[in-house]
């Protein structure tokens, strides 16, 4: 650990340790039903040791859920520990392995540095979301069928990196331009040359 992890701002007493510890608070998720919503406007604001809950309405793979949080919660801690979204990775934590790749409305996103109470109003898509029940996206098909991975920790990210990189940024023209698209995403196993086939694949049948 850097010596400089425990070190403060000598004027705000705040660490960076007690800044990211902060961040795994408790989240409540409120569904948006009929009727609860103005109920759970007019509810007193909710506090976890001292610190006041942020109420966020968005929609995670198409479900709308208000979630009120911590200010300081990550995107991927509320959704790996408070949604049970397990799906998303924690690799590196600070935002240089991919492995936490999130959509939010149609862009990836790092999850492990986007807050989230960040995402009110918006669509958060995860990797549980991209099947539409047992069929699997052409993304994630074309992953089983190159065995584009080894031990899977950095797939889901990898996939929703490559599904947004396809989907909104435009298909890649070659081999180089799928390398230089998903140069974020680090695969520890190596298995790059599968990726690459299976997105040049997938994306003939995403266009």
């Amino acid at each position: 650990m850097n010596e400089q992890d425990d070190v403060g701002d000598a004027d705000s007493g705040v660490s960076r340790r007690s800044f990211v510890g902060g961040g795994l608070a408790a989240v409540t998720v409120v569904p948006l039903l009929t009727g609860q919503a103005e109920t759970a406007e007019a509810a007193p604001a909710a506090t976890v040791d001292g610190v006041t809950l942020v109420p966020v309405p968005t929609a995670v793979n198409g479900n709308p859920v208000t979630l009120r949080v911590d200010p300081r919660a990550t995107l991927l801690d509320t959704l790996r520990e408070r949604l049970d979204l397990k799906g998303t990775k924690k690799g590196c934590d600070r935002g240089q392995c991919g492995a936490c790749t999130v959509h939010i409305d149609g862009r990836r996103v790092l999850s492990c540095l986007t807050l989230a109470a960040a995402v009110s109003g918006q669509q958060v898509t995860t990797i549980e979301g991209l099947a539409d029940g047992d069929r699997l996206h052409p993304m994630q098909q074309a992953f089983v069928d190159h065995d584009g991975l080894q031990c899977g920790f950095c797939t889901p990210g990898q996939i929703m990196s490559a599904v947004a990189m396809v989907e909104n940024e435009g298909p890649a023209r070659s081999d180089n331009e799928i390398r230089e698209g998903m140069s974020g995403n680090i695969c520890r196993c190596s298995a790059y040359p599968r990726i690459v086939d299976a997105i040049r694949d997938a994306q003939r049948v995403m266009r």
